[in-house]
């Protein structure tokens, strides 16, 4: 039984969690219960720890102290999503008890997952039972009393690791929307895996990630600058994954696609055709592709800017930091060229693309916040999901940052119309904060997956509308949902509506939608904009 670690079994461990939460991700996400297809705690964890994991495997002999530190920075840039932040503060503790430390015994392991749940603890405002911090609280008062029986750390990580596998199985008893869906906590559930993990290196069980179909095996990276960028005869590399909907033969696929580009690979089976190429015409890929089926996945990345990066030297990797050129500057968060729009009209400096699914890393939001060059910048996440990731920032930038929390698009752009650049940060602050409860958001998405929730028996593809954080109503007629937001939006006696309709609707189907909500609220002002969002079929904000 091992009765210390060091550098090198820490580094490990961090390792080998993060190729056991990459390996498990999906089963995190499905575990997420609310049917909207929200479910990301599995990928945003397993891209937090992973940021640790590509800088554990750069550093050469670190030390436990320096581990603990290199994991610790990484997950905290690398953040996204509640449950990826509190992963990152789980971590941040452990590293601020190992400062100084160069062999960990068990007494020493149970104080440092301690330190890591108060720093959990400290960041969350109102902390909720049955979650990750429950898991994690619990686990950590466990290895405490273990390691005053036996010091040894291999007793103590047991111990800890025991404790909460039971804490997650009480988890559906704490919190009811768990038990009502008869699922575990999915972050509880991470740090599960991660302290399984931990436990197995010590048994000689290291996980290791496997490789991805689409990277070489012969040599740890590549020299990118052996050739110039304007080599890259098709600038945008584009994969997708259709879902097979019909018998069109995928070679008249492939043959369109050769023509377009290069770099190709076309997989298909009865279910679903894959593809990757590289193409300077993404939209028509795509527009071909779409006879066949709907889209699963889909990813466009601009290799020119991929090298570019790649060439850069440490020197130029280093944070830009924008010189202040005026008092106030604003960084919004949101997902859509036709929002994007929207809060670049209303002032804002920089955006931030992301939103629910797609959760920006404190990296990102830091990396923003410093190209705007004002003195103090607020931050607008409008999703309550990307609150903590940008509350992060502060510390991470010289730079005064103000995080205005808005959960959806519609307060973020209520809080734009109050703010004024000529004023004084508390006024804007308060100013911002006091409008979030102004606006009332609708949205209509889809069901990802069947569900009983709230009283509705909910079908996997049902439509779902949503009021503020609520569920309004499914069914199979959108027109069906929209009709009822309407005569609430009525019957609220609201006196602005503003209808944004999503990448998946088109301009004349958002007109009648429009049409019908003017028809029913006769004395509100109606406004259509195309949001161009994604998940969202309409988003709508109303005053």
């Amino acid at each position: 039984m091992r009765q210390t670690i060091n550098g090198a079994d820490l580094r490990r461990m961090i390792i080998s969690a993060a190729a056991t939460i990459e390996i498990r991700k999906q089963k995190l996400n499905d575990l997420n219960v609310f049917p909207v297809p929200d479910g990301d705690t599995g990928t945003n964890m397993s891209m937090t720890i992973n940021t640790a994991a590509a800088d554990l495997r750069k550093a050469e002999d670190p030390s436990l102290e320096k581990v603990a530190s290199i994991a610790a920075s990484a997950m905290l840039r690398g953040a996204r999503g509640n449950s990826g932040v509190i992963l990152s503060l789980l971590f941040r503790g452990i590293s601020k008890r190992l400062k100084g430390v160069e062999i960990c015994d068990g007494v020493l392991w149970a104080e440092a997952l301690q330190a890591g749940v108060d720093a959990a603890y400290k960041a969350v405002m109102k902390p909720a039972e049955g979650t990750i911090l429950t898991v994690a609280r619990l686990a950590a008062a466990k290895a405490a009393q273990a390691a005053q029986e036996n010091n040894f750390f291999e007793h103590v990580q047991l111990a800890a690791l025991e404790e909460a596998r039971a804490a997650l199985a009480n988890t559906p008893n704490q919190n009811p929307v768990l038990k009502k869906a008869n699922v575990v906590d999915a972050g509880g559930k991470g740090w599960v895996y991660v302290l399984k993990a931990f436990y197995g290196v010590l048994q000689g069980e290291d996980v290791v990630a496997p490789e991805s179909e689409d990277m070489p095996t012969v040599s740890e990276a590549a020299s990118f600058d052996d050739f110039d960028t304007e080599e890259i005869t098709f600038t945008y590399c584009t994969e997708f994954i259709i879902n097979r909907e019909n018998d069109l033969d995928p070679e008249k696929l492939r043959d369109f696609l050769s023509s377009l580009g290069d770099s190709l690979v076309l997989v298909d089976d009865d279910e679903i055709i894959k593809v990757h190429v590289h193409t300077n015409d993404p939209g028509k890929a795509l527009h071909e592709a779409m006879d066949y089926g709907s889209f699963a996945t889909v990813k466009i990345e601009n290799m020119r800017l991929q090298h570019t990066e790649k060439v850069m030297t440490e020197a130029e990797k280093s944070p830009k930091i924008a010189e202040p050129q005026k008092p106030l500057g604003v960084v919004s968060v949101c997902a859509g060229a036709g929002l994007a729009d929207v809060f670049g009209n209303l002032g804002v400096d920089a955006i931030i693309s992301g939103g629910q699914t797609m959760n920006p890393s404190t990296q990102d939001i830091l990396e923003a916040v410093n190209s705007v060059p004002a003195e103090t910048v607020f931050i607008l996440p409008n999703n309550k999901n990307i609150i903590m990731a940008a509350q992060q920032v502060e510390g991470l930038t010289p730079k005064n940052v103000v995080v205005i929390p808005s959960k959806t698009v519609p307060q973020g752009v209520t809080a734009m119309l109050s703010f004024n650049p000529e004023g004084e940060v508390e006024e804007n602050t308060q100013a911002m904060a006091e409008a979030l409860d102004t606006v009332d958001t609708m949205q209509i998405t889809y069901a990802a997956r069947n569900s009983d929730f709230d009283g509705y028996l909910i079908h996997e593809g049902d439509y779902l509308a949503m009021c503020g954080s609520s569920l309004f109503g499914t069914s199979r007629d959108i027109k069906v949902l929209l009709r009822a937001l309407a005569e609430k939006v009525r019957d609220d006696g609201k006196e602005f509506v503003t209808i944004y309709y999503g990448e998946d609707i088109a301009e004349k189907h958002a007109q009648k939608a429009a049409d019908l909500f003017a028809e029913i609220c006769p004395d509100a002002d109606v406004t259509l904009l195309s949001g161009g969002q994604p998940v969202y079929y309409y988003m709508i904000s109303a005053e």
